[in-house]
């Protein structure tokens, strides 16, 4: 490394968060900018520590053990920066990685957790890195449209244009397949774009990279649902392959009385209408779930719970609050029970909270609470939530279940209430269709590495074959999945 000391000599430092109230009336990025020569000083802080964990993470372990899914050669990276070496930096990024540009802003960054400089001290912040790498190389002009010299004459459908979907078709496209990408929503980008407010990833930036990959010869079709719109029949006929990218995307529903009253949403629900009102008409049309001067109760936690914290506040709402059924983690990494290099189980205030805090005073998380009903306000509107405090105890079978306190019963009030409980699998009508084998949890069965389905010629990829995971491992499984389609089509593939 070129700075062999940095990592004594500098501490970590991330770019400053714009004041919650400044950020609250609007729907940019919650980061300012930072500069160049303070990221190059960051990137010092990378040790040559022999074995870079950061850079690998195995399927198997996932997300118990931390690392990179899709392989980013980060020391490297973080070494060329150092010396200003930007355009080579942005080039060997592109090389492992696709889209860059969002796994710099919303991907939680399991190769930090897997720094060895984290063993004992504040790892290298390596997102951020990431980030600025390609952010500097879209300013410098030098990311631009790279079509493929020659094509192959074959033809892949790829059937959803999230994360997967999107890796899977650049990656086919480079190998010189002409590609197909069916949508059924009205924009390409599938979580991309309607299931990340536009706070954390802005929306220009994922359409910048969709006009890149369509001057590279990608066809993309919106507003088309396979299945409905153009036959299975159809699709197979027209291609020579299928990559099936469809998401795990029936929610975890929430069993309990009232669970019909008006008011009562999946998260997604509320947060896909939010910002296709918001790229449609600035929130003039009125398409949205408005929380303005309502009680919000957002019932679960994770990214998709505190992007819905976020989203409330920036309506104005009254009040938000977050239940969690799981105990509050802990402030540091228990090093006995959770040792590096596992994913560091600690408590983490992301933006959402932040801002409820400075609006609320306090952070809006409630845990060890488990929803008993939802109360009706006599006119099919929801009014309130009961709750019970929980402990987790081992049953007879040896599973930790939950066991309500005596005498802990809440009532909260509540207008919108938002189910963030986790997706449990991909929409089956469409696997139905194809006739493909799912697995125990209803997934496509597809063996990892190899993605092919029980269907000659059709693949499949991301969450609706793995089960709801990280921006970066659909990236990762759509790279492999094309590599994997490359070579049932040519015999043998170059892809990496």
């Amino acid at each position: 490394m070129g700075n062999p000391t940095g990592f004594i000599n500098v501490g970590r430092a991330l770019p400053t968060e714009r004041n919650a109230g400044e950020r609250l009336i609007d729907w940019l990025e919650v980061y300012e900018e930072i500069p160049q020569a303070d990221v190059e000083q960051q990137a010092s802080r990378c040790m040559d520590c022999g074995v870079p964990f950061c850079q690998s993470a195995k399927s198997e372990f996932a997300p118990a053990v931390a690392g990179c899914p899709v392989n980013n050669v980060i020391p490297e990276w973080n070494d060329l920066i150092y010396r200003g070496r930007w355009q080579d930096a942005v080039e060997l990024l592109h090389k492992t990685n696709n889209f860059p540009e969002f796994t710099g802003r919303v991907c939680p960054a399991p190769c930090e957790g897997a720094c060895v400089l984290g063993i004992n001290a504040d790892p290298v912040a390596i997102k951020l890195h990431e980030k600025e790498i390609i952010d500097h190389a879209f300013k410098q002009g030098w990311v631009v449209a790279e079509p493929p010299a020659s094509r192959t004459g074959k033809n892949v459908a790829v059937i959803g244009s999230g994360p997967a979907g999107l890796a899977a078709a650049a990656q086919l496209n480079k190998a010189g397949h002409m590609v197909t990408v069916y949508e059924r929503a009205d924009r390409i980008g599938g979580l991309l774009m309607y299931g990340i407010p536009n706070m954390k990833l802005q929306k220009e930036l994922v359409q910048r990279r969709v006009d890149i990959l369509a001057q590279e010869g990608i066809v993309f079709v919106t507003n088309t649902e396979v299945g409905k719109d153009i036959s299975v029949a159809q699709l197979e006929t027209d291609f020579d392959s299928v990559v099936l990218c469809i998401g795990a995307t029936v929610p975890r529903d929430l069993p309990v009385a009232g669970r019909e009253l008006n008011g009562v949403h999946f998260a997604m629900d509320f947060l896909t209408a939010n910002t296709k009102s918001l790229l449609d008409s600035e929130h003039q049309d009125g398409a949205f779930i408005n929380a303005k001067g309502k009680n919000v109760v957002v019932i679960g936690g994770g990214d998709t719970g505190t992007d819905c914290i976020g989203t409330a506040l920036r309506h104005q709402c009254k009040s938000a609050i977050q239940l969690e059924i799981m105990p509050r983690p802990p402030e540091q990494r228990d090093e006995s029970s959770n040792p590096w290099p596992q994913w560091p189980k600690r408590l983490l205030v992301d933006y959402g909270q932040k801002e409820a805090i400075a609006v609320q005073g306090q952070d809006p998380r409630q845990y060890l609470v488990m929803t008993k009903k939802i109360e009706s306000d006599g006119q099919g509107n929801v009014k309130a939530v009961h709750t019970v405090d929980i402990t987790w105890q081992l049953n007879d079978k040896g599973q930790m279940v939950p066991q309500e306190v005596a005498g802990s019963e809440k009532i909260i009030p509540a207008d919108i209430v938002l189910i963030a409980m986790g997706f449990m699998g991909p929409e089956g009508g469409l696997v139905a269709q194809f006739g493909l084998e799912q697995d125990a949890r209803s997934n496509i069965a597809a063996q990892y590495d190899k993605f092919a389905t029980s269907k000659p010629g059709v693949f499949a990829a991301g969450d609706g074959r793995r089960g709801q995971s990280l921006i970066v491992w659909a990236i990762d499984e759509g790279r492999r999945c094309a590599r994997e389609v490359d070579s049932y089509l040519m015999g043998k593939s170059y892809l990496p």
